[in-house]
């Protein structure tokens, strides 16, 4: 992998809108080029066996089964809003 530049940390962190110190360019310059040439390292690594995965960790469906049950009366609902219409919450309008 191609090493980062000072130049290219400052320019990133100038459209982050982020000012660095020169000790802080010359510090994450170096720290990034440490993180590429560890992910460099992980290209050597034999994944010829290694099936193709989505989540490092068996996942599954954990919701549960819908179910109706009792709920809120919409009365009792509505009660403490500060504003309603036709049973429903009134809200101030976001778009023009």
């Amino acid at each position: 992998m191609s090493a980062i530049s000072r130049n290219e940390v400052e320019y990133v962190a100038k459209l982050a809108r982020l000012n660095l110190t020169e000790e802080e360019a010359v510090k994450y310059t170096e720290q990034l080029n440490s993180i590429l040439e560890f992910a460099g390292k992980l290209n050597e690594l034999d994944t010829a066996n290694v099936p193709p995965t989505s989540h490092v960790l068996d996942v599954y469906n954990v919701m549960r089964d819908d179910e109706v049950r009792p709920s809120v009366e919409r009365e009792d609902a509505l009660r403490n809003a500060p504003d309603e219409e036709d049973g429903q919450f009134k809200v101030p309008a976001v778009m023009e």
